[in-house]
């Protein structure tokens, strides 16, 4: 029996070598290429029974490689890897008939599991790969390169071709809307209307108006037909928003429209046809909705065909400096100002801050910040109080509830001190040291005897100095009193 064929493209000698001595040992006959062109030339000559690729290469990208084999050798599955993991290449991975999306770093299990299931399902997904190559889409980006968010990416791509009902779940602020937004541009209705609907915002008197129009004179100041969003999105896609708030009474009419295609105007009599993709979100918990008598059964069977769940902001928490960087350049270029730069440290507080609101709660911080810090770069003192005073949680052995702030802020005292030294000399002040070192010593004593509990014999130790100079100092400082003073020898004797 003969041993089925891998191919492996890659500019990467280890990745090659990990790759090839993996698959030889599962028993597969294996080449591997250094780049794209020499595998084409040895296209024309021998077929592999699988290929994998990666993106980014010196000469012929992954993608137009991925292109030509796909015009020469229309059912030989492709398997795209790249450490560039973004919607755009996972969405033009898929569109340009790709077997599979495989973002780096990866499991050489997982990349052995998708060879296997390559060659053993190779006849059922061959017939629905497809050899165009979607035209490039300018458009606003979902930003992510989470495990979390490249499974979002891959859902994105397999239904891009589809017209498949899809529900999408997750809290508020997350993003749903934008993952609409993403089904829509990449699918075969990107040239029709995308019109989103939240049922939350709308009276719930006025839904059915909203949805299916009306016709002149179904009700008092009724003085026109007017259209639906049914009716606006014919031939596009229909976001519907928080479709758990939808009344019981709308549910039904949207299900008839989901199973017929059609449906009356309010105050009409003839049946309005319409092809419409439907898109809906929700945070809420459906199948409770429906074990509690508020959400039709049969409706969420209808519309829980697909189902993509965006995972909340600290799930993901590793894409949170590059989505900060992406909301703050924004922000920079909307008020005409050079954006903001978040420091390492701050970013590193970020990533562990719970974010209840998530994607949006991070965006609106960054628009804060561009508006209300004066310097070019963000340090964690800088960010809004709410976010300075959340409590996180520490893992191990001290899994305790602390102030990250202080642990990662603290560390760079010296450095913001620094800066502070240049804008007063800048602004002309003269004897500075005679202005920080009052605030300096004060700030360390305030500090000693808060963790002594007002003990200054305690707190001199702390500070490394006598009894006799933490007393001299306090009253330098304006900082004593005779009631601490009394409060000690009570508490000492």
């Amino acid at each position: 029996m003969s041993r089925n064929k891998i191919w492996v493209i890659d500019d990467d000698r280890a990745m090659r070598w990990v790759l090839e001595k993996t698959f030889k040992e599962e028993g597969f006959d294996v080449t591997s290429f250094e780049e794209a062109q020499s595998a084409l030339d040895q296209l024309s000559i021998d077929t592999p029974d699988v290929i994998l690729t990666d993106i980014r290469m010196p000469g012929i990208d992954g993608l137009t490689f991925l292109s030509k084999v796909k015009t020469s050798h229309p059912d030989l599955p492709v398997i795209i890897m790249t450490a560039h993991s973004d919607l755009e290449s996972a969405v033009s991975s898929y569109q340009t008939g790709a077997f599979e999306y495989l973002p780096k770093p990866f499991d050489i299990d997982e990349a052995l599991a998708l060879v296997n299931r390559a060659i053993l399902h190779i006849a059922k997904l061959q017939q629905q790969e497809s050899a165009k190559i979607a035209p490039p889409i300018q458009s606003a980006e979902i930003i992510g390169e989470s495990p979390a968010m490249q499974e979002v990416f891959r859902a994105i791509g397999r239904l891009s071709q589809s017209h498949i009902t899809v529900l999408i779940n997750g809290e508020s602020g997350t993003g749903k809307e934008l993952v609409a937004h993403a089904l829509h541009r990449h699918s075969p209705r990107s040239s029709k209307p995308f019109i989103a609907l939240n049922m939350a915002a709308i009276p719930k008197d006025l839904i059915e108006t909203e949805l299916f129009g009306h016709e002149k004179g179904a009700f008092t100041g009724a003085n026109s037909q007017r259209q639906g969003r049914f009716e606006q999105a014919n031939g596009g896609t229909l976001f519907l928003d928080e479709i758990g708030d939808m009344p019981f009474e709308t549910q039904t009419r949207l299900l008839r429209v989901l199973a017929d295609g059609e449906f009356y105007r309010v105050g009409g009599h003839i049946p309005v046809k319409v092809d419409v993709r439907i898109v809906a979100a929700t945070h809420q918990d459906l199948e409770k909705l429906v074990h509690d008598g508020r959400f039709r059964e049969d409706l969420y069977h209808r519309l829980n065909v697909i189902r993509i769940h965006i995972p909340k902001l600290a799930h993901r928490s590793e894409d949170i400096p590059m989505l900060a960087q992406h909301f703050l350049a924004r922000a920079g270029k909307e008020l005409g100002v050079n954006p903001k730069i978040l420091r390492p440290e701050t970013q590193e507080y970020m990533q562990q801050l719970p974010w209840q609101g998530n994607v949006r709660q991070l965006e609106n911080t960054c628009r804060w910040l561009t508006v209300m810090i004066t310097g070019r770069e963000v340090y964690p003192e800088d960010l809004p109080s709410e976010l300075k005073q959340i409590p996180i949680q520490r893992s191990g052995e001290d899994a305790q509830p602390h102030n990250t702030f202080d642990r990662i802020s603290l560390h760079h005292w010296d450095e913001l001190l620094g800066q502070w030294a240049i804008q007063k000399l800048k602004n002309g002040e003269m004897k500075i040291l005679d202005i920080a070192t009052p605030m300096f010593e004060r700030t360390l004593i305030t500090a000693a005897l808060q963790q002594t509990r007002g003990r200054k014999r305690h707190a001199a130790e702390l500070l490394g100095w006598g009894r006799n100079t933490l007393t001299r100092k306090l009253k330098e400082l304006g900082m004593d009193t005779a009631d601490d003073d009394v409060e000690e020898e009570v508490i000492e004797s």
